[in-house]
């Protein structure tokens, strides 16, 4: 009888740790490339949370990754990380550009790039990625700026960081 109960829990616990306990995080790489003056940024986010928070904030049915995805999904994306995502470089506000989007298993990767900017002493960064939809939500920003190697990680509480480098 007692091996059947140790069996049991042994069988039990690792089911319920995958079931009941989910990460949600976003990666933000900020990378500066001085040969062409641009800052370069990749969002990866998982495909499910970002789908859940524009169909709840859209009410819409994106159905990324399938025959289905509706086909102006870019739209939505563009708007969604300009109100979620913002940048000061050396104290200014600095719109990025979108470039695009991808899929990769069950990751969406998002790039953008911030042009014409000829040296970097700071960056701020304010990121809402998914604040609104999960408690849990952490973001991690890692950056480069000539061989300084920066990261933080944001939060609901705390989603704004300025990271400074020397030149």
């Amino acid at each position: 009888m007692k091996l059947k109960k140790y069996f049991l829990l042994l069988l039990i616990i690792p089911l319920l740790s995958f079931s009941v306990h989910k990460y949600y995080l976003s990666l933000t790489q900020v990378n500066y490339k001085e040969t062409s003056k641009s800052v370069q940024i990749i969002i990866n986010v998982f495909m499910d949370d970002i789908e859940t928070a524009l169909n709840k904030d859209h009410n819409i049915d994106l159905q990324l990754s399938t025959k289905k995805e509706l086909k102006n999904n870019d739209i939505y994306f563009e708007n969604y990380l300009r109100n979620a995502l913002q940048f000061k470089i050396n104290n200014t506000s600095r719109a990025f550009h979108y470039v695009g989007k991808e899929y990769e298993g069950d990751l969406v990767y998002f790039y953008l790039e911030i042009e014409n900017v000829s040296k970097i002493s700071s960056i701020e960064v304010t990121n809402k990625i998914l604040l609104k939809h999960f408690d849990k939500q952490e973001n991690l920003i890692k950056s480069k700026v000539g061989t300084t190697n920066k990261s933080v990680l944001l939060s609901k509480e705390y989603y704004k960081e300025t990271l400074t480098y020397k030149n």
